[in-house]
């Protein structure tokens, strides 16, 4: 498919996401990573980068860093060097942070998803271990600002793309999917809202073949919604530039939620800005492959397999399969519905029809769903069996979520929806609609449909909505044989 085009520009994006390591301590000292704690609480010796204080390597960070380059079919360096990234900012201690840069950890890779019904790959640079800064304060203070050093020293693993991205739909697809890795392999809590999981897009334009255009640095995208709206406006704003004859120059923007704009917040420093050096303090990080194979062997099945599994093994639609993969716990509930009602296709019908939209509307997740999956399961059933009609299900799931019934078949009994299934009574019915009107009869010995669709309509008011349609139709055509 060829790349979008807007206004006869094609848009380049890549990112660079910071995952918070879930590791109970920091990646260098064993102060506290708990979210919320009052400032300066869960910063140690260490953190404060106190005279005389050496780091000392988090092997719970290095094995979260193992896990997903498995999980993104990355090269496991053997060898990787910590490297100190010089820079000065008031929540930075040390005057320098502790990153990778010429080797590091995780190597290579690519993440796949679907966008629409086409999948897309996105390919991967590097992933290294590093640790965070920490937090300057503004808002309590009145011409002063205050500094949180309880994030300092939290481990991170900046996940690097290469510009494979073409527009901003794109690149909220692949953000979507990597969180969903790292939170279901249980690297990263993946709360956006709490910085857990930050994204930093790299967005440029050029005229289709040439060469990449100068690129802006989106910092710090902590919503999907806001994702989306940043890199848009960014890429009208870059596109108005060029097109009013002005350069676009390398630099780190800030979006602004409140007007939807984008705006510059310092021009965009060069690796060589930083001047990266190996940190004496540290030694190279070995990793055995005895080490990588212990860690591969405790991995969980990954979605992407997972999905692969739904399709041979269920037989589902590549859509379907993952979309239903999308986090564990939908994953798990649609294999009991499945398994329960042995019917796996009208089981991510229902999943990703009804039971979605509800979730959706609620703003919950699945793990809250008021149906379970053994009553979504005896519904389908219900269903299959002829108990009940499609439409008359979808009043039942209501109910259930809802919590006006306790079962299935006290919802069924309670709002009288059990299909007619009694032919006599049935027959009876279509009599006196075919009695009652001739001129549809007419029409469809005529050759028009139509007028059979009709009388089933006549048919189902007749009965209440309670004449199993698939019955009905075969005796109607019967009779009008």
């Amino acid at each position: 498919m060829a790349s979008l085009l807007i206004q006869g520009y094609e848009v380049v994006i890549g990112f660079e996401t910071h995952a918070q390591l879930s590791t109970r301590s920091k990646i260098f000292s064993r102060a506290p990573t708990a979210f919320g704690a009052a400032p300066n609480t869960q910063a140690c010796a260490v953190d404060l980068a106190l005279p005389g204080t050496l780091p000392v390597m988090n092997r719970g960070a290095v094995e979260r860093a193992i896990k997903l380059g498995l999980a993104l079919g990355s090269r496991i360096a053997p060898r990787s060097i910590f490297a100190r990234k010089n820079y000065f900012y008031p929540d930075l201690p040390k005057g320098y942070q502790i990153s990778q840069f010429e080797i590091p950890v995780v190597q290579g890779g690519e993440v796949s998803f679907y966008l629409g019904d086409e999948k897309k790959t996105v390919r991967l640079v590097r992933a290294h271990l590093e640790e965070d800064a920490g937090k300057s304060l503004h808002e309590d203070f009145v011409g002063m600002s205050g500094i949180d050093l309880n994030r300092a020293g939290t481990p991170l693993l900046e996940i690097v793309t290469e510009p494979d991205m073409r527009s901003s739909e794109e690149a909220v697809a692949y953000a979507k999917e990597l969180h969903k890795i790292v939170t279901w392999i249980g690297i990263c809590d993946g709360n956006m809202q709490e910085g857990s999981f930050r994204c930093d897009a790299n967005v440029s334009v050029r005229k289709p073949g040439g060469p990449l255009g100068t690129r802006r640095e989106i910092k710090n995208l902590n919503s999907f919604k806001f994702m989306q709206q940043a890199i848009d406006f960014e890429v009208r704003w870059q596109i108005e530039q060029i097109e009013d004859g002005f350069a676009i120059q390398q630099a780190t923007v800030l979006f602004d939620p409140g007007t939807g704009e984008t705006r510059a917040m310092r021009t965009k420093e060069d690796a060589a800005d930083y001047r990266y050096f190996p940190d004496p303090d540290l030694p190279p990080l070995v990793i055995a492959p005895e080490w990588v194979e212990r860690v591969r062997a405790e991995m969980p099945e990954l979605p992407r397999a997972m999905a692969e599994r739904f399709v041979t093994g269920y037989g589902l639609p590549e859509y379907d399969a993952a979309t239903l993969t999308q986090t564990k716990a939908m994953a798990a509930y649609f294999e009991e519905v499945a398994a329960l009602s042995r019917q796996p296709k009208l089981a991510s019908n229902w999943i990703m029809g009804e039971v979605s939209r509800r979730l959706n509307t609620g703003e919950t997740d699945i793990a809250h769903a008021p149906v379970s999956a053994a009553q979504l399961a005896q519904l389908i059933g219900r269903v299959v069996d002829g108990t009940i009609s499609n439409s008359a299900a979808r009043q039942v799931f209501d109910a259930l979520w809802s919590g006006e019934g306790q079962t299935v078949d006290t919802v069924i009994e309670a709002k009288g929806l059990r299909q007619m299934n009694d032919s006599g009574a049935l027959e009876k019915i279509i009599d006196e609609v075919i009695a009652a009107n001739p001129d549809n009869v007419a029409q469809y010995k005529a050759g028009r449909d139509k007028a059979f669709n009709a009388l089933i309509g006549q048919v189902m008011k007749a009965s209440k909505g309670k004449a199993n349609p698939q019955q009905a139709g075969d005796l109607l055509r019967g009779k009008l044989a």
